[in-house]
């Protein structure tokens, strides 16, 4: 995976961020950090080669995936149909994290699998705020 950024597991549990813009990247490591600084995160900048980092044996493998979804290449409604059709990520969850609010966009989402679907505000307080409100779910879900 190229942009990749690791964490160690720890106490918190490990995030996979699949996003592929910088700038929402660093706007989630900075708001996850504040809010959520016993988790681990790692970040990947497309689809390419998650599928195949969530199957490794040897990797520690993350309890939630945050999901953007239009990326270049192969997009993230890919991704969550070739996770949501291997039993044994059956216990990973996916949150779609994205700026689309299309009424189809979110019924397809959890239609193909998706545990959640959350809407990337602009504002970063207000961005913090959902995407903590998001761990703190997963969380309260027994995710770590």
């Amino acid at each position: 995976m190229t942009g990749e950024r690791q964490g160690t597991a720890v106490a918190g549990g490990l995030i996979l961020v699949v996003e592929d813009s910088e700038e929402d990247t660093e706007a989630i490591e900075r708001a996850l950090s504040r809010s959520h600084p016993e988790v681990a995160l790692e970040f990947a900048s497309g689809t390419e080669g998650v599928l195949a980092r969530l199957l490794d044996p040897a990797a520690p493998r993350p309890g939630l995936v945050l999901l953007d979804l239009n990326m270049p290449g192969r997009d993230g409604h890919s991704l969550l149909a070739d996770i949501r059709a291997r039993g044994e990520l059956a216990d990973v969850t996916v949150v779609v994290f994205t700026s689309s609010t299309a009424p189809a966009e979110v019924e397809a989402c959890y239609a193909a699998g998706a545990d959640s679907y959350v809407y990337k505000p602009v504002n970063f307080d207000l961005f913090r705020t959902v995407l903590k409100g998001a761990v703190d779910y997963w969380q309260q879900q027994g995710g770590h």
